[in-house]
């Protein structure tokens, strides 16, 4: 089916509040999660949304928290998100951070506890538009493993995501480089499952470590496993972003001892935000970048059809047809996201007359 950007916000932000949120937290969740589908990482979109709820009401997600400081050294700095709503936390966060850079050029921030950041491309983004550089490194304390280490049978950790964006030039809009350190990102693998697809090769091992194109694999007993990219290199990146993100926020690694629950997503992210005319003039960045952009873009591309393109571009297509043609949304996830709705008491009859283009 095929819904309206517009009507999935309304339907979110519903349930988000009937679940216990109040104030802006339903439209900045739902926004969010609606922002994701629309960039094409469904991954990240309203199929997350019957997770949230089902932490809500197992109370490993606690609506209506904020993000309080709780180191502070000027450009350096700790936020912790309280087990929050990541859409709120991560918003907060940057927030503080953008506000620090303006004070003193440069700004390192660890978040700890956060429930589910959701896409960090979001949070790079945020920076990007305010005129700033970013690096984020993320991982996830509280789920048990999804992604094996290299040359490992058993996943061990998440999928810990990397991001780092580069502001806008007179020419170009913001570069956004935003991926999984595995070789696609778990919620790929729930979407594949709820559709019916199988996996490309060299994705999945099984539980008992052997290859798979079966995305089921993920969720048997035992659970298979998400391989990283690019070999021991994606594993290399993940495991400096499970050190950054979990030991110098505080809020822990993937260890065995921080394990909560298959639905507990708690984020911990180390970001560095940078005012880039602190190290070199505006005019040489714009001038440089949109020549680097120009020269790359201008190989000739093996498939016709299949230009070069830049971290970033796939989301602003995705971003442009979604808006005018609406957001797909299998069955099975559909079914699961209605479910969420009606366990919190928003009404069938709601649901279907939104349930449109």
């Amino acid at each position: 089916m095929i819904i309206s950007h517009e009507n999935l916000r309304t339907l979110v932000k519903e349930i988000v509040a009937a679940a216990g949120s109040t104030g802006d937290e339903p439209q900045l969740v739902s926004d969010n999660l609606v922002e994701a589908n629309l960039a094409g990482h469904d991954s990240h979109g309203i199929g997350m949304l019957p997770r949230y709820v089902a932490s809500v009401q197992t109370g490993e997600l606690i609506p209506n928290q904020h993000a309080k400081i709780a180191i502070d050294n000027g450009p350096l700095l700790t936020v912790d998100g309280g087990a929050g709503y990541g859409q709120v936390i991560g918003k907060e966060a940057m927030d503080i951070a953008i506000d620090r850079v303006r004070e003193h050029g440069v700004c390192v921030m660890t978040i700890r506890r956060s429930f589910h950041l959701g896409r960090i491309g979001a949070w790079g983004e945020r920076c990007a538009v305010a005129g700033f550089l970013s690096m984020h490194h993320v991982n996830v304390v509280g789920h048990p493993g999804l992604v094996a280490p290299y040359r490992g049978s058993d996943a061990r950790f998440a999928t810990n995501p990397y991001c780092c964006t580069l502001p806008a030039t007179t020419t170009n809009p913001p570069t956004v480089l935003d991926m999984a350190t595995s070789v696609i990102a778990h919620g790929k693998i729930r979407v594949a499952r709820n559709k019916g697809e199988s996996l490309p090769d060299g994705i999945l091992i099984d539980g008992k470590g052997q290859p798979t194109n079966d995305p089921q694999a993920m969720f048997d007993s035992p659970p298979g496993a998400i391989q990283t990219f690019g070999t021991y290199k994606g594993y290399g990146l993940a495991f400096i972003n499970e050190l950054l993100a979990g030991v110098f926020s505080g809020g822990g690694t993937c260890r065995p001892e921080t394990e909560h629950g298959s639905d507990t997503i708690l984020n911990n992210m180390f970001s560095v935000i940078i005012n880039p005319e602190y190290l070199i003039d505006q005019e040489f960045i714009h001038v440089e970048t949109d020549a680097t952009i120009a020269h790359i873009k201008a190989s000739p591309p093996l498939v016709d059809e299949e230009p070069v393109l830049v971290p970033g571009d796939p989301e602003r297509t995705s971003n442009e047809t979604r808006r005018q043609s609406g957001i797909p949304v299998d069955e099975e996830s559909w079914r699961l996201f209605v479910e969420s709705g009606l366990s919190v008491g928003v009404g069938q009859d709601r649901i279907n007359a939104l349930a449109t283009i």
